[in-house]
């Protein structure tokens, strides 16, 4: 009977240990900031990385990364390093034909000369800018397209995941906009 209850003592003592050390193991999730390092390859080449530099840091739900990178990562723990496929569905989109525009050339900043691939940085009329590629010359008009720049394309990520913390707490009345 003693050995009995000796045994049981240690296996109780274990399972707490256990316990202990998942509690102290955060995996991503929600309601967590995640601090990663990532590098990102398309059609085989490195497009971008954060090795070396700032690494990203987002909140789990928040929307600051493309869905599937984000689907991806749940479940990850600090010093855990994977590779992440994700299908241009769950990036950027497909290519949008409607997305591609014609305008005069004269629209175009004076003085530059348009070229097929050249980035140019288009504004909204609310004052946000985005990225607009010449996508073809036809005499006076100039074909733009306004897809982002990776639509359409299957996107790999190599991450490591730095650091994972409780989310900070944003009050209701500074998250939602205030109307008068």
């Amino acid at each position: 009977m003693k050995k009995f209850l000796a045994g049981s003592f240690v296996l109780v003592v274990m399972g707490m240990f256990n316990l202990y050390a998942y509690a102290d193991d955060p995996v991503v999730g929600p309601g967590k900031k995640v601090t990663l390092d990532y590098t990102l390859t398309v059609d085989n080449k490195e497009v971008e990385t954060s090795v070396g530099k700032t690494p990203l840091s987002y909140v789990v739900g928040s929307r600051n990364i493309i869905p599937g990178l984000e689907a991806q990562l749940n479940g990850m723990h600090v010093k855990e390093e994977k590779v992440i496929n994700v299908a241009s569905k769950d990036a950027y989109g497909d290519v949008d034909p409607k997305a591609f525009k014609e305008f005069p050339v004269t629209s175009l900043p004076k003085g530059l000369t348009p070229k097929v691939g050249m980035v140019l940085q288009a504004t909204a009329p609310d004052g946000s800018r985005f990225p607009a590629v010449i996508n073809a010359i036809n005499g006076d008009k100039v074909q733009l397209n306004f897809n982002h720049p990776l639509a359409g394309k299957a996107l790999t990520f190599k991450v490591k995941i730095l650091n994972i913390e409780n989310a900070p707490v944003v009050p209701v009345a500074a998250a939602a906009p205030q109307t008068k």
